[in-house]
């Protein structure tokens, strides 16, 4: 058991709350028994394993599942799990996997391009919802928030290992690429004369959406082929990042439902 703060994998453990650790370590942390189940089911590779001997009493089940998965496995002390876990009332595991290349984002269905997200949670959010509402994936813009901070995969409740996702180096570019593959590049605008659900979804897109402050910015506003409005009461002035995609995802699941229905 280890139960040392001054223990090498513990320090080293420490040091992937920070993003600039986790990039040079090219290690992230999944913390929690429902990311760890989430992790495990998607096949995702997981490093090292560290847990109190109550939760490996706890989660008979998946304890063995991990002893097999060929994954470092280690007891610690709850103090110990504290130390390694950024949560404040950890649940007794916490565990690392390494960073990969991120999945491929088809040029097809309903895909979204983040500008510039800060917040950790509502990018988690939009991943959570992105899955949920049958994306096909989606593109994050370097400058956003780390895709792999624990707050992410927290607020993505598993769905971050579900839905392609990939880091672009060019946001602009990928739009671009997306609109010669045949996708609509749509952004929402206060000002727009359309409506969100006057959009055709049944033809492939790619929803932009920007900065939680700042919106989307004007180089990649200028980009898209449709500019649509979420109607809003009087003296609202905006939404939440979060809460606009998911309107938008889910009513392109609903006319490309609807559409399904009509066609059998």
């Amino acid at each position: 058991m280890i139960a040392s703060l001054q223990n090498p994998l513990v320090k080293q453990m420490r040091k992937l709350h920070s993003a600039k650790q986790r990039s040079q370590q090219g290690v992230f942390l999944l913390e929690g028994t429902h990311l760890l189940e989430e992790a495990y089911a998607a096949k995702y590779p997981l490093e090292c394993v560290c847990c109190t001997s109550q939760w490996q009493e706890n989660h008979q089940q998946l304890w063995q599942q991990i002893s097999q998965s060929g994954a470092r496995i280690e007891i610690v002390t709850p103090e110990v799990l504290q130390a390694i876990a950024t949560t404040i009332n950890p649940d007794g595991v916490v565990a690392t996997a390494t960073r990969q290349q991120g999945r491929e984002v088809p040029h097809t269905g309903i895909s979204l391009a983040l500008e510039t997200l800060q917040d950790p949670g509502n990018l988690g959010t939009i991943i959570r919802t992105a899955a949920a509402a049958g994306a096909s994936g989606l593109w994050l813009s370097r400058d956003s928030v780390d895709l792999d901070n624990p707050k992410v995969l927290r607020a993505s409740a598993g769905q971050w290992f579900r839905l392609p996702m990939v880091v672009s180096q060019d946001l602009r570019q990928t739009v671009l690429q997306c609109q010669a593959a045949g996708m609509q590049a749509i952004a929402t605008l206060p000002t727009a004369k359309m409506t969100y659900w006057e959009v055709d979804w049944q033809r492939p897109s790619v929803i932009l959406l920007g900065n939680e402050g700042a919106g989307l910015s004007a180089d990649l506003t200028a980009m898209t082929d449709l500019q649509v409005q979420i109607p809003l009461s009087a003296g609202v002035e905006s939404l939440n990042v979060g809460i606009a995609a998911a309107l938008l995802l889910y009513e392109a699941q609903r006319q490309r439902s609807q559409q399904q229905v009509e066609s059998i």
